[in-house]
């Protein structure tokens, strides 16, 4: 019976994570696991609650006590649930976009968000994708991806995916705030966004979805 292994996959906003994610877990039968979608859960949370994101003890109180559950569904997408109500499709919204990242860099909501990916992580026979999974939630993780790339075409790929909701957004502007947020990933204090020393660096501004999956699934094989 072979290992199940923990894979993780970090990267910047639109680079796919979690398209490949997603796809990679269905092939091995591993369970996805998108801690990304967790933050943006607890975000919308906060902005349901109308709470100042300046207000770390509030905020760190909400990743304390939020019921946030990321559920698996017959297509391998995430059913995220907060507190019992539905949120899957509101957390993908621009306004949630926009303040994730501000509430991510919290020192004490990412401890609490890091408890708990870890215990969903143990055991193996798991893809967690998100920004600091190589290099702080699963530091042992067997197989580390970090998956990148330019972003012009992150912002067109994201404003693809927007506009397949019917959310239409100038490509552009979405480069900016990518861009943006690329700054404030990589520059907060308490777990960056960067490449674990041991992680695989893989652009995929010239590939596509499908050779992303059987690049990293050969990268699998030879864990095992």
């Amino acid at each position: 019976m072979e290992k199940k292994i923990c894979i993780a996959i970090d990267g910047p906003a639109g680079a796919g994570k979690s398209t490949v994610a997603r796809m990679v877990a269905a092939r091995l039968g591993y369970r996805y696991l998108d801690t990304g979608a967790m933050y943006r859960a607890l975000t919308w949370q906060a902005l349901q609650e109308g709470l100042d994101f300046s207000d770390e003890p509030a905020l760190v109180e909400l990743a304390r006590t939020a019921d946030i559950q990321v559920l698996p569904t017959q297509d391998g997408s995430p059913q995220v649930l907060v507190n019992g109500q539905d949120v899957t499709l509101p957390i993908r919204s621009q306004q949630v976009s926009r303040q994730v990242s501000w509430l991510a860099r919290i020192p004490g909501v990412r401890r609490e968000m890091v408890q708990r990916q870890r215990r969903l992580a143990a055991g193996g026979g798991v893809v967690m994708e998100g920004r600091d999974i190589g290099t702080r939630v699963l530091p042992h993780a067997e197989l580390k991806i970090y998956l990148t790339a330019s972003p012009r075409i992150r912002a067109t790929r994201r404003a693809a995916e927007l506009a397949a909701r019917g959310e239409k957004v100038d490509v552009h502007r979405l480069e900016e705030e990518i861009s943006r947020r690329d700054l404030m990933d990589a520059g907060r204090e308490v777990d960056p966004l960067r490449p674990a020393p041991d992680a695989v660096y893989l652009d995929c501004s010239q590939m596509n979805i499908d050779e992303v999956v059987e690049f990293i699934l050969d990268r699998a094989k030879g864990v095992n």
